[in-house]
């Protein structure tokens, strides 16, 4: 038994379906539900008796002691995060008490249920970090990509609290011996994506008419990471992965946002002609640059290639044209989604910016 955290989100609760689907182990799934938790995307585990949900939030303790005892799980795979940059700049206070709050919540619990343990189960627990390459801050174009000892520098409130929870779990391993390990990936696309992030906001508005917004010039830098390679990653980085270190996941693909977003538009002219025959590149809007956004992100992922064995499947063109299908193919998910609070955000947000 393994105890996922966010396993409804969008990272989380692909790793869940990745998890079941290539196993038989079962899964106790830790979820609030907020936002960007969505049940429907679990949908195909409702008869499934290896997965096991749990409405509860990171921060109640004793709920989570409850879990603890009850499930006893052999890992702890903690994905919960608020992690939208745009919220955080407009409502910090969340994302300090989901990411650090909820972080050190889920050490103590951890901590006390391991020291519960005795012989092979204590020695074979885990306790893995889900975290993101933000927290290394923002490159310039010839700087070298970030490695796993890369100074932080986070540069948004959701960065910030995101590094405080990576200190947060050092520091659990070095001062109580809890099994530790962290990851720091790239940004991910795929499947499931909540619709206010640049990949399925793109395909979304693409197909409804809309304005394809995109901050400042365009050439912000990122590297694209494909969910189901994370998930792959993390995987291996649960059975390998050396206690108390830190492994960087990253796709290999450096792309500015404008350029993603020229693909997107490309391969939706391919797939899915517009209905008055234009490009969809022609609904491209440039709106206002949000306050301290990173230029260059770039993660180095050798470490995990040369220590683990992992690198990832998929190329940035065979990564995006799966996501364009999968979106295509799954309007019903995308309609349960892209309604009441994301849409309202999604008004107040971009209303006047272009």
């Amino acid at each position: 038994m393994i105890l996922v955290t966010g396993g409804a989100g969008f990272i989380g609760a692909n790793f869940v379906l990745d998890w079941l689907r290539d196993g038989d182990e079962p899964v106790v799934n830790v979820d609030k539900l907020t936002y960007a938790g969505n049940a429907e995307t679990l949908a195909p585990l409702a008869n499934d008796s290896r997965h096991i949900f749990a409405r509860v939030d990171i921060c109640d303790r004793a709920a989570l002691d409850t879990l603890f005892a009850t499930h006893r799980p052999r890992a702890v795979l903690h994905f919960a995060a608020e992690s939208h940059v745009d919220r955080s700049i407009s409502g910090p206070g969340e994302f300090v008490q989901t990411n650090v709050v909820g972080t050190f919540t889920m050490l103590e619990a951890a901590r006390a249920y391991w020291n519960g343990l005795a012989g092979g189960e204590k020695e074979a627990f885990r306790f893995l970090h889900v975290s993101t390459d933000e927290v290394f801050g923002s490159l310039e174009a010839t700087d070298p990509a970030f490695n796993e000892r890369t100074p932080y520098a986070p540069n948004s409130p959701y960065s910030a609290s995101k590094a405080a929870s990576d200190h947060l779990v050092r520091a659990y391993f070095h001062t109580y011996g809890l099994p530790v390990l962290t990851t720091n990936c790239s940004n991910n696309y795929g499947p499931y994506q909540f619709p206010e992030k640049l990949i399925p906001l793109t395909i979304i508005n693409a197909l409804a008419g809309k304005a394809l917004p995109v901050y400042g010039d365009g050439k912000n830098v990122r590297d694209w990471l494909y969910v189901g390679d994370h998930c792959a990653a993390i995987r291996t980085v649960l059975q390998k992965g050396a206690l108390g270190e830190t492994y960087n996941i990253g796709g290999w693909n450096e792309k500015a946002n404008i350029d993603v977003v020229h693909t997107l538009c490309a391969t939706l002219d391919e797939l899915r002609p517009s209905s008055s025959g234009a490009p969809y590149a022609k609904q491209i809007e440039f709106v206002k640059d949000r306050p301290g956004h990173d230029r260059r992100y770039a993660i180095d992922a050798t470490r995990i290639e040369r220590e683990l064995g992992w690198r990832p499947a998929e190329t940035f063109e065979t990564g995006m044209r799966k996501t364009v299908r999968w979106y295509l193919e799954n309007s019903e998910w995308i309609a349960g989604v892209t309604s009441g609070n994301y849409r309202h955000w999604m008004e107040t947000h971009y209303a006047g910016q272009a």
